[in-house]
C-alpha cells in the first residue's frame, strides 16, 4: 500500500488484513507483477513510469496516466461486443499500461456499444455525479453543508465554492480548483477513446448532485425503427451491463453501493416519439473501476 508522504503511516487493512500506508522509494515497485494507481491523477503521473521501469504492469484508475503512449482503455466485460481499440506500442516495448475508465465513461461506452448494432441514431445522457468524486473533502463538505444549512449557519465552500446541499449544479464555483466542466471533458475524451469511431459518439451532459457515493443516470436513446425492448435489454446484458429485473426496485445510488457493473432499469419507451427509449440507472464510482481493473490482470494473467 503506497501512497503520498502525507498519509504515510495510516493504518489501513487490505484484504482483510492490517496494513501499514507507505511511501514511494526506489525499492517499491520490485517483484511487483501488477501495480493499481488508485489515487491522484497527480501521484499516478509520477510514479507510474517507475512502475514500469521496474516490470510491473500498470493499470490506473485515477486518470493521470491517459496521456501515455501505448496506455490501452479495456473494459472486458464488454469484450464480446466491442473490444478496446488497439493501440500502437513502440517497437520492443511491452504493453504494459493499461487504463480503467471512470463509471460515466464505462456506462456511455457500454450502452453505445449495446445499442449500434440495433439502429442507433442518437443517444443522449445526462450523469449525476456524487461528490466522493471531489474525494474525501468533497464527501465531507456536503456532509458539513447539510448539518450548517439545517442550522442555519454559514457553510463550508473550500472544495466546490457553491453550495452543494440540497442543490444541483452544472458547475462549480469560480474559487474551486476543479471545473465540472473539465470533468465532462474528460469523460469525453475517454469515450471517444475506446470508440475510436466505431460506434457513434454519445452526447454527454454532468450534473453535480448532492449525492455522497454512486452516479445516478438517465440515458435517451433513438433508433431507426421502434425497437423490441426485449432485444434492448438484451443487447445492454451482452455488453455486460446488469438489467434489474421488471419485479426488481430501479436502480439508486444508494441500493447499487457493491456492484461491479453498472445497472439499468428495464428500458421504456418515450410516450410521445415512437423510435425513442429511456433508461434510468446507477453506477458505483469506487467499485465499477475497482473491478474493471481486476477483470484487467485476470485477463492478462490468463493470456
Amino acid at each position: 500500500m503506497l501512497d503520498e508522504e502525507i498519509v504515510a503511516g495510516t493504518l489501513t487493512e487490505a484484504g482483510g488484513e492490517p496494513a501499514v500506508i507507505e511511501t514511494v522509494d526506489e525499492d517499491s515497485f520490485e517483484r511487483v507483477r501488477f501495480a493499481f494507481f488508485t489515487g491522484s491523477p497527480g501521484f499516478s503521473a509520477k510514479h507510474g513510469s517507475e512502475a514500469r521501469r521496474a516490470g510491473a504492469t500498470v493499470i490506473d484508475l485515477s486518470g493521470g496516466l491517459g496521456v501515455e503512449s501505448g496506455a490501452r482503455l479495456w473494459i472486458p466485460a464488454l469484450d464480446s461486443v466491442l473490444p478496446s481499440a488497439v493501440t500502437k506500442v513502440a517497437p520492443g516495448e511491452p504493453r504494459s499500461l493499461f487504463l480503467a475508465p471512470s463509471a460515466p465513461a464505462d456506462i456511455a461506452i457500454s450502452i453505445s456499444a449495446a445499442f449500434a448494432p440495433l439502429g442507433l441514431t442518437r443517444l443522449v445522457l445526462t450523469f449525476f455525479q456524487p461528490v466522493s468524486e471531489r474525494g474525501r473533502e468533497g464527501v465531507e463538505e456536503l456532509e458539513s453543508q447539510v448539518v450548517k444549512l439545517l442550522s442555519f449557519e454559514p457553510i463550508p465552500q473550500n472544495v466546490f465554492d457553491i453550495q452543494v446541499g440540497f442543490n444541483m449544479l452544472s458547475a462549480y464555483g469560480e474559487e474551486s480548483s476543479e471545473k465540472l466542466a473539465d470533468v465532462r471533458t474528460g469523460i469525453v475524451g475517454e469515450v471517444r477513446n475506446y470508440l475510436g469511431g466505431r460506434v457513434p459518439l454519445p452526447a454527454i451532459a454532468l450534473v453535480q448532485a448532492p449525492l455522497f457515493y454512486s452516479y445516478a443516470f438517465t440515458a435517451y436513446a433513438e433508433f431507426r425503427a421502434a425497437p423490441a425492448l426485449k432485444n434492448l435489454a438484451k443487447q445492454l446484458k451482452n455488453a455486460g451491463l446488469k438489467v434489474a429485473a421488471t419485479d426488481d426496485p430501479a436502480p439508486t445510488n444508494v441500493n447499487v453501493a457493491g456492484e461491479a457493473r453498472p445497472v439499468v432499469g428495464q428500458p421504456e419507451p418515450d410516450p410521445g416519439i415512437e423510435t425513442g427509449v429511456w433508461l434510468w440507472g446507477a453506477a458505483d464510482n469506487l467499485r465499477v473501476p475497482a473491478a474493471t481493473a481486476v477483470a484487467i490482470a485476470e485477463k492478462l494473467l490468463a493470456s
